[in-house]
C-alpha cells in the first residue's frame, strides 16, 4: 500500500501573516494574531470542523437522508501553561433535512469522530472531545 503525502507551503508574509496552501489550489491566510484571518489554532478548530463535517454530510448521503442546513459550532479549551494546547474540544451540530432524526444524525457523528475524521485521529489521544446536536 503506498502512503500519501500532503505537501504545503507557507510564505511568511510580514509581521505575524501567512499566506499558503497546496501548489497550484487557492491558499489561505493564517495570521498569528488573529487580526486579518483566523490564527494558528483557530484554523486548527476550522479543519477539525470541517473534516468532521464533510464526513457527516457523506454518511448522511449515503443513508438518503435530504440535508438541507447544517453548521457546526467548536470550542476549544486550551492549557493556561505551555504548550497552550487543546485539551478539549465541543462541537454543535446544527442540521435539518428530510427524513433526518437523531439516531441517523448521531451514528454519522460518532462515525465521524470515532472512525473516519484524520483531523481529529491527528491530535493528541488524551484531548477531550464531545459533543451536541440541534436537529430542525
Amino acid at each position: 500500500m503506498t502512503q500519501e503525502i500532503k505537501r504545503i507551503r507557507l510564505d511568511w508574509q510580514e509581521d505575524l501573516h501567512f499566506r499558503g496552501g497546496e501548489a497550484g489550489r487557492p491558499a489561505i491566510q493564517i495570521d498569528g494574531d488573529n487580526l486579518t484571518g483566523p490564527g494558528p489554532m483557530l484554523t486548527l478548530l476550522l479543519a477539525a470542523a470541517s473534516c468532521t463535517g464533510s464526513d457527516v454530510v457523506i454518511i448522511l448521503k449515503k443513508m438518503r437522508i435530504d440535508l438541507t442546513r447544517f453548521s457546526i459550532e467548536v470550542a476549544g479549551t486550551r492549557r493556561e501553561e505551555d504548550p497552550r494546547r487543546y485539551i478539549a474540544i465541543h462541537f454543535v451540530y446544527r442540521l435539518e433535512g428530510g427524513g433526518l432524526d437523531e439516531a441517523r444524525a448521531r451514528r454519522a457523528i460518532d462515525l465521524s469522530l470515532e472512525k473516519y475524521c484524520s483531523v481529529m485521529h491527528s491530535l493528541a489521544p488524551d484531548i477531550k472531545v464531545s459533543y451536541d446536536l440541534a436537529l430542525g
